[in-house]
């Protein structure tokens, strides 16, 4: 199979289950909003997902990632099996001692997401959450691995189905804090409980072992930082609102952060078939090449996708939401960039996995996140949640430009002129838009396509070739 039919073909069928599980929270975002009574409801649950990402990352300790890659070191059955034991049953230890502690130190974990320790039952639900979440990553890794795709796509439709049936039944029964909380909890237990049935022949007490647990820890470890700035990234700027603004006002940013994520369909599409396809390209003499034009080419498809959003928010939110929650329409551009420049960060710092040198991951993050954290401060007081957007856009964007600076330094990524270009005009057109067009949505729907039709000249002879490959198949 040819490496562009690999990679648009995981792109599309891992991409499209991990879609399923994202869009329909947000088809059915606007109908939640409407049966809380108020938008507290929405921004407490949203600190109950902050909790629980944090919880997952640390109790998974990486072993997902380092999994996937010492999977592909043999093709070796037996081996194969003991590296994904040994991860899961470490993965359940970890998961059990988090969950542990955040049971013992739940009031305080309360007061500190939620400003009141009495909502310490909800770090209950999060805590059992995490540690169904931890192991759910582990346990359905086999799939994804051995490239099954059909079952990867139906398990991935049953999840949020069962999440939201059992949600919406609390909300009628006007249990409003805990509904959001539980659907997530239960649905993630059925699933887990049909991806154990699956890979069972993966995973036995008697394959755990010491020797492959330190090579894993060697792997997974130092990602263990990337993820809790990932988190930082993700999350800190809820947690201040909710103390600086108030847990209805972390509701509005919640909901202007998730229809700016939408472009998280794209992350996630992304994200299901890259994995597979980077680390099974890994020994291709010209991967430095391949990886470069993907990432150039993933990033001119989300300057393209976050010019048009930009165009758009305000009237989507016109139209989907109650008036309450239209201050949360100016957070969509920053927010839906977030993903797709954490994406590219991925693309390019999977470079420094590739050569098994994860540390400079930390530092490039971390210098992100320490920006993003002290905008957050400064802007949240003075422009309120547009300024946590910003705070968020500013990091990431930061981040990237400094991994690509390291990474052409080490000769593991080109980047083009013609690229520096697009984003320059990225740049340029944003600035505009907040500026002047914000108010005008047809003049700025206008504008936004013909930027998008110069991306399009500029790259058409890219999309001559990558068409004619894909159609003749080329090998």
């Amino acid at each position: 199979m040819s490496r562009i039919r690999l990679f648009i073909e995981n792109f599309l069928v891992y991409g499209l289950g991990g879609m399923l599980s994202k869009i329909i929270p947000f088809i059915m975002l606007p109908i939640i909003t409407r049966l809380f009574p108020n938008t507290d409801y929405i921004g407490i649950s949203d600190l109950v997902i902050t909790i629980v990402s944090f919880g997952t990352s640390f109790s998974i300790l990486g072993m997902y990632d380092a999994m996937f890659r010492m999977f592909f070191e043999r093709e070796d059955f037996l081996y194969r099996k003991t590296i994904c034991s040994t991860a899961l049953f470490f993965t359940v230890f970890t998961s059990i001692v988090f969950t542990i502690i955040m049971l013992i130190f739940k009031c305080q974990i309360s007061y500190l997401f939620f400003g009141d320790s009495q909502y310490d039952y909800l770090v209950i639900i999060a805590a059992v959450n995490i540690m169904v979440g931890a192991t759910n990553s582990i346990v359905s890794a086999p799939t994804r691995m051995n490239n099954k795709k059909m079952i990867f796509l139906i398990a991935n439709s049953i999840t949020p189905l069962i999440s939201y049936s059992i949600s919406i039944s609390l909300i009628l029964n006007k249990i409003y804090t805990v509904s959001l909380p539980m659907g997530s909890l239960l649905s993630a237990i059925v699933i887990e409980g049909i991806f154990i049935f699956l890979n069972k022949s993966y995973f036995s007490p008697q394959f755990f072992d010491w020797k492959q647990l330190k090579p894993l820890l060697h792997i997974g470890l130092p990602l263990v930082p990337n993820f809790v700035v990932y988190w930082i990234f993700n999350s800190s700027d809820r947690i201040m609102i909710s103390h600086i603004l108030g847990n209805d006002w972390s509701g509005v940013y919640a909901v202007g952060a998730r229809i700016g994520m939408i472009s998280q369909l794209i992350y996630t599409a992304f994200a299901g078939g890259w994995q597979y396809f980077a680390f099974s390209t890994m020994k291709d003499e010209d991967q430095v090449e391949m990886t470069s034009k993907v990432f150039e080419y993933l990033g001119t498809i989300s300057y393209a996708a976050t010019i048009i959003i930009s165009s758009l928010c305000i009237w989507i939110f016109q139209v989907l939401f109650k008036q309450e929650y239209w201050g949360g329409a100016i957070l969509v551009p920053y927010l839906f960039l977030a993903p797709l420049l954490q994406m590219l960060f991925q693309v390019a710092c999977n470079q420094f996995i590739v050569v098994k040198k994860t540390w400079p991951n930390v530092f490039i993050l971390g210098a992100g996140a320490f920006i993003n954290i002290i905008f957050n401060f400064v802007f949240i007081e003075k422009i309120g949640i547009e300024g946590a957007a910003i705070a968020t856009f500013l990091g990431y964007s930061i981040s990237v430009a400094l991994c690509i600076i390291i990474l052409q330094k080490m000769n593991l990524i080109k980047i083009s002129k013609r690229f520096l270009i697009v984003t320059l005009i990225m740049l340029i057109y944003f600035m505009f838009w907040r500026l002047y067009l914000k108010e005008f949505q047809m003049l700025s729907f206008i504008f936004s396509c013909s930027v998008c039709i110069g991306y399009i000249i500029i790259y058409r002879k890219d999309i001559g070739l990558l068409t004619k490959k894909i159609v003749s198949r080329e090998k």
